[in-house]
């Protein structure tokens, strides 16, 4: 089968839409966006925490930002290879299946740190301030819905 121009542009723009809406996904799904530094200007500024909460508030960001870090490579990584998986196969063959499924894996893993660090970060708070933290959270991820 000859590849025309035409085919080659269509691929480009394929692979790069499959990209973007993977990198999409994961900025939505990792909270990485404004609503995690909205979490965490929450906890540093309204839930007034004490210098012990204060220092293990920043063990426990410093921890998660390099974990978050290395998932997000992940994730882009697994996007670089649905995208060859596209350019290869022209169709929803099986390279592309796997390549979805290795991108909704990475998608998931980032989610499942997101949520345990909240969790940490939970543990961290005395009764008042998880009851606020526990409501922010609700509506930080119902927002929108």
């Amino acid at each position: 089968m000859k590849i025309g121009p035409v085919q080659i542009i269509l691929l480009i723009l394929l692979a790069l839409g499959a990209g973007w809406i993977g990198s999409l996904g994961a900025k939505h799904w990792s909270q990485s966006g404004g609503q995690n530094s909205g979490m965490h200007s929450f906890v540093h500024e309204e839930l007034d925490l004490d210098s012990a909460q204060q220092a293990q508030l920043e063990i426990l960001e410093n921890d998660f930002a390099i974990r978050r870090q290395t998932l997000e490579l992940a994730l882009r990584s697994s996007n670089a290879d649905l995208a060859a998986a596209i350019e290869e196969e022209h169709q929803y063959g099986p390279k592309v299946a796997a390549a979805i499924e290795a991108v909704h894996k990475q998608m998931g893993l980032l989610q499942k740190a997101t949520v345990e660090h909240l969790f940490a970060m939970r543990m961290l708070l005395k009764p008042g301030q998880q009851k606020a933290f526990d409501k922010r959270v609700s509506t930080s991820l119902t927002a929108g819905s």
